[in-house]
């Protein structure tokens, strides 16, 4: 939509850089990681669920570890998240959506990441705002 402000995610620590796509409908997903619509907006105060799939843009967050930054670049300002937990959690597990009191980033991708064919559970990694 014209006007509408670009969100970037940076994770040093595996090298991604993307541009965060409105929504997770299987077409937005090929052009990279989705904000779950309903979701806080990227650097609000929230729970901002971004999800991507494991064989592309999300294919190294298994790696990533407590402590890690996360950076959402949104309106020219550059928000920092730091990983503060990693689980695996069934599908139908829609505790990981839910809105929180303080600015934070869930990612969410399926799991186990180097699974062949539909993958039976979801790696959510959560990060915490830390600052500018």
């Amino acid at each position: 939509t014209a006007g509408e402000v670009l969100t970037k995610l940076s994770i040093p620590r595996i090298g991604l850089s993307a541009v965060v796509i409105e929504g997770t409908t299987p077409n937005s997903l090929l052009m990279g990681p989705g904000r779950v619509t309903g979701s806080a907006i990227p650097g609000a105060t929230g729970n901002t669920v971004i999800a991507g799939h494991r064989d592309t843009f999300f294919r190294h967050i298994d790696k990533l570890r407590t402590g890690d930054a996360i950076f959402i670049l949104r309106g020219g300002k550059r928000f920092r998240y730091v990983v503060a937990k990693r689980k695996v959690v069934q599908p139908d597990d829609l505790s990981v959506l839910q809105a929180t009191k303080v600015s934070e980033v869930t990612l969410i991708t399926c799991y186990p990441t180097h699974f062949i064919g539909p993958a039976p559970q979801r790696l959510v990694i959560v990060a915490k705002f830390a600052g500018f």
